[in-house]
């Protein structure tokens, strides 16, 4: 996996800081870890673009005076009207202790039921995981060309060996519904208009 580098300057902890970073165009963050003390500090929103409008896990290096640290993005607070970041969390990578994160999910391929005509429904787009750092994946690639009208893909289906899910094995990740037969749409369309008749009366 590659690792993204950002510039950080330390901040002052507490919500004055923040308001003043924001003010000045850039986005307070936070480093938080099992083995590090928090550090609180600034960076550019840009600067946070490929870590956050984006379908891949990165490790993030962040470097603050003398020391540095290899991260994951934790949590990311969004503006409720303009969608931008107004606060990033980071959480300090150890190696050899696992880690729980988010990785977004990627399915591939056209399924055999939707050449026949059935609809994918994809019910996740993302799967909570535990793992070592040297393991995070940037996706998990699932193929969905095998799967027929009817079937599904569930989580105990995929065999990732580094990674432990932290959802039940009977979790669905995507299925193939059965198209609608024209029968069953003339039903619907005497019964809607059943419906106005008696309406109109």
């Amino acid at each position: 996996m590659n690792v993204i580098s950002i510039s950080a300057q330390a901040r002052m902890p507490g919500k004055a800081s923040a308001r003043a970073a924001r003010r000045a165009g850039d986005v307070p963050c936070i480093l938080y870890g099992r083995h590090v003390d928090a550090h609180p500090f600034v960076t550019s929103e840009r600067s946070l673009h490929p870590l956050i409008f984006t379908n891949r896990t990165h490790i993030v290096n962040i470097s603050l005076g003398d020391e540095s640290w290899e991260c994951i993005v934790k949590d990311v607070d969004y503006h409720p009207v303009t969608d931008r970041p107004m606060h990033v969390d980071f959480q300090a990578l150890q190696a050899g202790e696992k880690v729980t994160l988010s990785v977004p999910i990627n399915f591939t391929g056209v399924s055999v039921g939707q050449s026949k005509g059935g609809s994918p429904r994809f019910v996740l787009n993302e799967l909570a995981v535990s793992c070592f750092p040297r393991d995070i994946p940037t996706q998990i690639d699932i193929d969905v060309s095998k799967v027929d009208i009817g079937d599904s893909i569930y989580l105990r289906d995929l065999e990732e060996e580094t990674l432990e899910f932290l959802a039940p094995g009977d979790q669905i990740l995507m299925s193939v519904v059965r198209p609608r037969t024209v029968e069953e749409t003339e039903e619907v369309e005497e019964d809607v208009e059943a419906a106005d008749e008696e309406t109109e009366e």
